[in-house]
């Protein structure tokens, strides 16, 4: 055991992390030159087509030091703020850190938190300078930054190039000597943590996990602690690129279980394994549940698909456990699911992982963050939902959740920053200049304002320079309304939306604009409305599609021509009775990016 370091990369988005991943892999002879790729733990399509980790990639490595052979676990972690999740569970697993950041950016926002992560597990950080060789590094400079945050000395900051491998070699020595082995004691009652969990559609749920004591072998009758359900572990092995099978996985080590398990909900990531006739006293702690930021609506484009769709979602959970779901129905789109993500950019990869993985096509409805509502009777409802609103006389007050944000930006782009963040509700808390050319602002905003499209508008403010981190940090009342969007007099209730009463008259205009442009025009006049309560806020029509009845009319008496347009105005509010209006599917996504 003493042998063995179970470390994982966290560093900002783009700094370089799967690139250094394939430096070490390398270096350490794992995989051939024929299996080498660019970015080879980023295995999914997805990943290398947006250049972005989605999921923590486990991978052991073999490394020969003073004549010892020592087992290295790595874990490669996204970068991303909505993916925080999978760095927690990587981090839960380890006992050391490479911390990467790139000469060229300097420390980014979302360095700070996952270093605060890895810092609250007790975790030994090795920092790495990436990308020393280009024409912008900032060596020096960001050195000091390094050394003000980690209060380390000059000499412990490894620089190097993973694109070229300058320096990596230095990494492996600094592994070995500066993380410390596992602790745990092989004679005691076995505990192994549940980190990750694929589906496979020959061998069924496939775990992966870290033990922490004892020892697991294969054909070892085990149970899973928190669901209390029991099995044999027909293969347990370790991962490389491929499932290497192994007789035993002893304490500190890394590997994974296959036990025909069929149904996902036995299965429940952050679980411990243990025997059943000598179980442990107690499951592994310090495991954090998911918290959803984003709920929105997925629904089967055809509704015959709804059951499809359910096995999907339980079938992607397992690999993403940040997903959670509930069944819902709605007027307009019929059955589905309330989903919760954790930002915009979870929810667009959800959705595509659905079309590419399981070929399912789902409609989606406006994104919304949950709330607090207060009745007169004094009781407290969670509202995800619009529709789940009680009666505007039953409310007593909304409370909706807000965000402390720490926004790394360069002093240039403070004004944009500052009234982009002011636009948005945001209250300045605290400014600190980390450099001269460099602020730190933080701000306490609602959590609503931000999940449309503020990362997008803070990259475009700051040409790209600015970095976003945020966690919520309570509740707090505000004069929210229920924005709802009429066809024809008929409510469609995947458009409705809870939003600040100041916001609502210029969002209901713009929402009755965008779907006078996408709606198909009809056989009869449609009237689109944004009406808060009974109140109509903003209205547009869309045009009738009108035949030119009168054209067979060559001169006589104007009544001839009036009987026809009259018999014409009949026909219309006939099918005006009859005619419903179908919304389509860029309606529901172009509310998404209304500016």
């Amino acid at each position: 055991m003493k042998n063995i370091r179970n470390f994982c990369i966290i560093a900002h988005i783009d700094h370089g992390k799967s690139t250094l991943a394939d430096r070490l892999l390398e270096l350490t002879n794992t995989l051939t030159a024929r299996e080498m790729e660019s970015q080879v733990l980023d295995s999914m399509d997805l990943e290398k087509e947006k250049g972005i980790t989605i999921k923590s990639h486990a991978i052991q490595m073999q490394y020969q030091f003073k004549g010892e052979q020592y087992t290295l676990n790595l874990i490669d972690t996204p970068g991303h703020v909505d993916f925080s999740y999978e760095v927690s569970r990587a981090i839960a697993s380890c006992e050391g850190a490479l911390l990467v950041v790139d000469a060229s950016q300097g420390i980014q926002a979302q360095t700070i938190s996952n270093l605060y992560l890895a810092l609250g597990h007790d975790l030994q950080i090795i920092p790495i300078l990436n990308k020393i060789d280009m024409e912008a590094a900032m060596v020096e400079e960001v050195k000091d930054q390094i050394i003000d945050l980690l209060g380390c000395s000059e000499d412990e900051i490894i620089c190097v190039s993973a694109k070229t491998g300058l320096n990596v070699e230095q990494i492996l020595p600094a592994i070995v000597e500066r993380i410390p082995a596992p602790k745990g004691e092989e004679e005691a009652p076995l505990q192994a943590l549940i980190f990750d969990s694929v589906f496979n559609s020959f061998r069924g749920i496939i775990a992966y996990f870290k033990v922490e004591n004892g020892i697991i072998r294969k054909g070892d009758k085990v149970k899973f602690f928190n669901t209390g359900k029991e099995y044999v572990a027909d293969e347990v092995g370790i991962l490389q690129l491929k499932m290497c099978p192994r007789s035993e996985i002893r304490t500190g080590d890394v590997g994974y279980i296959i036990s025909g398990i069929k149904t996902a909900a036995e299965v429940k990531v952050g679980d411990t394994i243990t025997h059943i006739d000598r179980s442990c006293a107690n499951a592994i702690a310090g495991f954090e549940e998911v918290k959803p930021m984003v709920f929105a609506g997925l629904y089967p484009v055809d509704a015959d698909d709804y059951e499809d769709l359910r096995t999907s979602i339980e079938k992607l959970q397992l690999n993403d456990a940040s997903l959670t779901f509930v069944p819902e129905s709605s007027l307009a789109l019929g059955f589905g699911f309330r989903c919760g993500f954790l930002g915009l950019l979870h929810m667009e990869i959800i959705q595509e992982r659905l079309y590419r993985e399981f070929d399912m096509d789902v409609i989606t409805t406006v994104p919304n963050v949950s709330y607090q509502v207060f009745t007169t009777q004094g009781e407290v409802m969670e509202v995800h939902n619009p529709s789940g609103l009680p009666a505007p006389t039953l409310i007593d007050h909304i409370e909706e959740p807000y965000i402390k944000a720490q926004i790394i930006t360069k002093t240039e782009y403070y004004g944009q920053v500052m009234k982009l963040c002011l636009d948005k509700r945001g209250v300045l808390k605290g400014e600190h200049y980390l450099t001269s050319e460099r602020v730190e602002l933080t701000f306490d905003m609602p959590l609503a304002e931000i999940v449309f499209d503020f990362y997008d508008k803070l990259k475009s403010c700051s040409r790209g320079y600015a970095s976003f981190d945020y966690h919520i940090c309570g509740f707090a009342q505000a004069d929210l309304a229920k924005l709802d969007i009429l066809l024809n007099g008929e409510q469609v209730d995947a458009l409705s939306c809870l939003i600040h009463r100041a916001n609502a008259y210029d969002f209901g205009r713009k929402m009755c604009e965008k779907l006078k442009e996408l709606i198909p025009r009809q056989q009869f006049d449609i009237a689109i409305q944004a009406a808060i309560g009974a109140k109509i806020i903003a209205r547009e029509t869309i045009k009738a599609l009108r035949k030119d009845v009168t054209a067979k009319c060559y001169g006589g008496d104007i009544t001839r021509k009036r009987k026809l347009l009259e018999k014409q105005k009949k026909g219309k509010k006939r099918m005006r009775q009859v005619g419903n209006v179908e919304v389509p599917q860029q309606a529901f996504l172009a509310v998404l990016k209304l500016d």
